[in-house]
């Protein structure tokens, strides 16, 4: 089709997690709308064109191969593409700051702010211009005064559209949403905007489905989700711990609580901590957001869900040595998973990287082998992984080895941490694993996924999350 047979055409800036995905479900869903996605990054462009795609997510590349070359398009023309874009998706990093005000907290909005004025200078007709990247409340605002400074005499109408989808389900969660959310100024402009954004979603989302909202109630939803969903893994793990110390079984507690329909059963799995990009910088976000305006307590309740997740990883690792006689100098330690979750290759803020961070500390030789990070992806060079990269901490490499199977990151080790819950670790041959290990033969299970009855009686001592020690409770 050419360009002037399509319904509608949509840009996307930033060729993500987030961009990739949902541009590739939108263009599966409208056959009729040209959907591009544009990236500075010609690697990454390349790689979205190509066989093998940046990001590994379930489903995607087979959305991807149906749709490329047909109405969805890559590309690193950025100009080119806005300017024949009747809506533009902006869809690009807002890391945490690192310095400067609100250091730590504060979402940097500063890739926002460059794609507002990228389309300012390029536009030559009217635009939808949506925030599909997590932003801190208000953020539309500024974006809207920046496209309203051209000298054109055009109107863009800014909407707020952000993702709710999970990383390993994302293509289920774009194809079948819970709910779709836009937010837009409550003018006649606005509304009208918002209804074509809508009509878009209306291709496969029912239209009850498709909420409306004013700016700010949308910007602030996607941080408040994200911090409720991060608040029940907290509160599961922080049951985890008196579980350990008081002999119950946090999988029956998360299970009986689970059962009020109040209370509902996801989100309530205890583990070694919640990662990803999203939950602790939302959360972080949302603490600065309270503090900005003077709601001090709010601010540190919600603090305390991030305080509880690095106890919970920290906690891990300290039991991890403890349990080794409080040495594990020189052993060699395997862990299975490095990605924060299953079905995904994303590391960002994953309790993988603190848990090796730690045993480095310890000196132990840590072997890892996951079946989706490749070994240049593991050490981002920025605060998503407790700051420890390559380039900062020597020894790192030398420290670390990526193992191509979960056996030979077994053979001769102290221990086996689970710290990613694969269905593949379920499935292995543990008697054989076992056999292949220094003894006494430790396993670590941080997602509670394995059979631990099967794993004591091949010779196993085991120690989990929330799971009573029989060593320490006999009588249970």
């Amino acid at each position: 089709m050419s360009d002037a047979e399509y319904d509608l055409k949509i840009c996307c800036m930033g060729a993500g997690y987030v961009g990739g995905p949902t541009m590739a479900v939108i263009a599966k869903q409208c056959p009729k709308i040209r959907v591009c996605v544009v990236d500075l990054s010609q690697k990454q462009i390349d790689a979205w064109n190509s066989a093998d795609l940046p990001i590994y997510e379930p489903g995607l590349p087979e959305v991807v191969e149906e749709c490329r070359g047909r109405n969805l398009f890559f590309s690193t023309d950025i100009d080119g593409e806005i300017e024949k874009a009747d809506i533009v998706f902006i869809s690009v990093n807002t890391p945490t700051k690192t310095q400067g005000i609100g250091a730590g907290r504060a979402a940097n909005i500063k890739n926002c702010e460059l794609c507002a004025r990228k389309i300012s200078e390029v536009s030559k007709s009217n635009k939808i211009v949506v925030e599909k990247s997590t932003v801190p409340v208000r953020t539309a605002e500024a974006v809207r005064r920046i496209l309203s400074c051209n000298n054109k005499g055009l109107d863009f109408q800014v909407l707020s559209n952000p993702e709710f989808l999970a990383e390993g389900t994302a293509i289920g969660d774009l194809m079948a949403p819970d709910r779709v959310l836009i937010g837009g100024q409550q003018t006649p402009e606005g509304l009208k905007a918002a209804e074509t954004l809508a009509s878009v979603y209306a291709n496969w989302v029912p239209r009850e489905q498709v909420l409306t909202t004013n700016l700010w109630s949308s910007e602030l939803s996607k941080l408040v989700a994200n911090a409720f969903l991060a608040q029940r893994v907290s509160s599961i793990n922080s049951i985890s711990a008196l579980c350990e110390a008081t002999g119950a079984d946090v999988s029956e507690i998360s299970r009986a609580v689970g059962m009020d329909d109040r209370i509902g059963k996801r989100f309530l799995q205890a583990s070694v901590g919640f990662g990803g990009s999203c939950f602790q910088k939302d959360i972080l976000n949302l603490v600065y957001l309270c503090e900005t305006y003077g709601l001090d307590e709010c601010a540190q309740y919600w603090n305390h869900v991030i305080l509880m997740n690095d106890y919970q990883k920290k906690r891990f690792s300290e039991k991890m040595v403890s349990k080794m006689f409080n040495t594990v100098t020189g052993k060699k330690i395997s862990l299975l998973g490095f990605a924060f979750k299953k079905d995904t290759g994303d590391v960002r803020e994953t309790p993988s990287m603190f848990v090796v961070r730690d045993l480095i500390l310890e000196k132990a030789n840590v072997h890892v082998y996951d079946p989706q990070v490749k070994r240049e992806d593991m050490w981002l060079e920025m605060d998503y992984t407790c700051g420890v990269n390559a380039s900062n901490t020597p020894g790192l490499e030398e420290s670390v080895v990526t193992s191509p199977d979960a056996y030979s990151s077994c053979e001769g080790a102290h221990a086996v941490a689970i710290l990613t819950e694969w269905d593949e670790f379920k499935e292995l041959d543990y008697q054989k694993i076992y056999d292949s290990m220094m003894k006494p033969a430790f396993v670590f299970d941080g997602r509670n996924i394995l059979d631990h009855d099967k794993l004591r009686k091949i010779g196993f001592e085991v120690h989990a999350i929330g799971k009573p020690d029989p060593t320490a409770f006999d009588d249970l």
